[in-house]
């Protein structure tokens, strides 16, 4: 092979890996966590000629909090879980069966040294023991910002958001979605993220660092339910 093909193809190779490390530092946006397309038709004010327009209106007695469609919430996060099992269990049991000889036409058959060969005693015994221990800790803290996107029969809201931060080599994203009542709201327009119903709280990231921090796809295969030995 001659020395220029050696040189594009080594470049190739390089430009190949440099676009694969590129990709491993950014999260992409997830489209069910994004916001609400206030610019949609269905959020256009009518021109009926009205100076109020259904859905817009301004709470003059109350704080300023989020409580319609495209509103701003800003969600603590203050989750922490700590859970722990145990089990222990010990089975014994014994089993003995005594067959006396039994008669063949009137006779119990033949005998060695004294003792009928059909003549038969079954002994058995099963023993188990068994225990396990588990512990597990959690424990997520920060802020993000949510969107509300919907708007319930009830007045509870819907709110979802997620923030993506860029890091050295790598990044690290933060999704939560979940429904809200307006009282829970405080009134600096903050909630406790424990305080959101149904809530769905996920925190990850990509990059070296991560990548790093995982098996490769064949020690996982060894791992898995599809190599059985």
């Amino acid at each position: 092979m001659k020395t220029p093909v050696k040189l594009m193809l080594s470049l190739l190779l390089l430009s190949v890996a440099g676009g694969c490390s590129q990709t491993q530092l950014v999260v992409k946006p997830d489209p069910q966590y994004a916001p609400v397309d206030l610019r949609a038709d269905q959020f256009k004010a009518e021109p009926n000629g009205s100076i109020y327009q259904h859905g817009r209106t301004v709470q003059l007695f109350e704080d300023n909090k989020a409580y319609r469609i495209g509103d701003v919430l800003s969600v603590t996060l203050s989750e922490s879980t700590n859970a722990s099992k145990s089990a222990e269990t010990n089975t014994d049991k014994d089993d003995e069966i005594d067959l006396n000889a039994l008669s063949v036409f009137g006779s119990l058959g033949p005998s060695i040294n004294g003792n009928r060969i059909l003549n038969s005693t079954l002994d058995g015994e099963r023993e188990f023991s068994g225990s396990g221990d588990s512990a597990q800790s959690n424990s997520l803290t920060g802020e993000i910002a949510v969107t509300v996107v919907d708007v319930l029969p009830n007045g509870n809201l819907v709110v979802r958001g997620e923030k993506i931060i860029g890091l050295n080599q790598g990044s690290e994203f933060i999704r939560l979605s979940g429904i809200v009542r307006p009282e829970d709201i405080d009134t600096d327009n903050t909630i406790l993220s424990r305080k959101i119903a149904n809530s769905r709280i996920f925190y990850g990231g990509g990059g070296v660092i991560a990548e790093s921090n995982s098996r490769g796809w064949l020690a996982r295969f060894f791992d898995s339910p599809a190599f059985p030995y």
